[in-house]
């Protein structure tokens, strides 16, 4: 059974992923900050999923999961990531405390954790970086999530050019219906933004046709796999 890793999994597209994983077959470890929501998720996605809690931006909670995945990890996606912020403010109205805290998350947590875990990753293995459409944009008062987004993206593609025995993926699932883009907006109706499960079949179909390592975006990856 192929294991997995899911940053960020107790809510959101990093839920949808561990069920939609769980279901074709893997085992899958989802961690995330709070224990309640955790819980809340195990009720619902089965035994093939575990999870820890704990803060990504902590080493010692990095080592943590290094132990539980010890005896191999076939993917890890880097889904926990944060606005910094809300509502989200212009690029000179941000404290330092919160572009630290921004980059610190989205930035310097998932490449640490990369750092932690490669020497556990089996063969063929592949890392996912969820990114944003943010990255490639401009949008106001967006430039703190953005710019983060920008760094990890460029950081994974060079991953690709300096690690090519596994698959580096920094993937766009798109605008969906969840609680950070709801913070984007506070007090807007969200409605029309699709659901986490929506994209899950563009992942999986990312994972089984095991394209070269790059940028995607999921809107693209469900068109290819239909």
């Amino acid at each position: 059974m192929p294991r997995a890793l899911i940053t960020g999994g107790s809510a959101g597209l990093g839920r949808a992923l561990a069920a939609g994983l769980a279901q074709d077959g893997w085992e899958v470890v989802i961690t995330g900050r709070h224990q309640e929501r955790l819980d809340a998720a195990l009720a619902e996605l089965g035994s093939a999923v575990s999870a820890v809690a704990g803060d990504v931006t902590d080493p010692g909670h990095r080592d943590h999961l290094a132990e539980i995945v010890a005896d191999g990890l076939d993917l890890l996606v880097n889904n926990a990531s944060t606005l910094g912020i809300s509502p989200l403010v212009p690029v000179q109205e941000l404290s330092s405390t919160v572009l630290r805290h921004v980059w610190e998350t989205n930035v310097v947590a998932p490449v640490a954790l990369i750092r932690t875990l490669r020497p556990l990753m089996r063969e063929g293995a592949a890392v996912i970086d969820i990114t944003s459409d943010a990255a490639a944009e401009h949008y106001e008062t967006w430039g703190a999530y953005a710019a983060s987004k920008a760094a990890l993206e460029h950081l994974t593609i060079t991953l690709a050019a300096e690690d090519p025995d596994i698959r580096w993926y920094a993937v766009d699932p798109g605008d969906l219906r969840t609680q950070m883009q709801q913070d984007a907006f506070p007090g807007e109706d969200i409605s029309d933004r699709p659901l986490p499960e929506t994209v899950v079949p563009a992942f999986l179909a990312l994972i089984d046709r095991q394209p070269p390592s790059g940028r995607y975006r999921a809107n693209e990856l469900m068109v290819a796999a239909a």
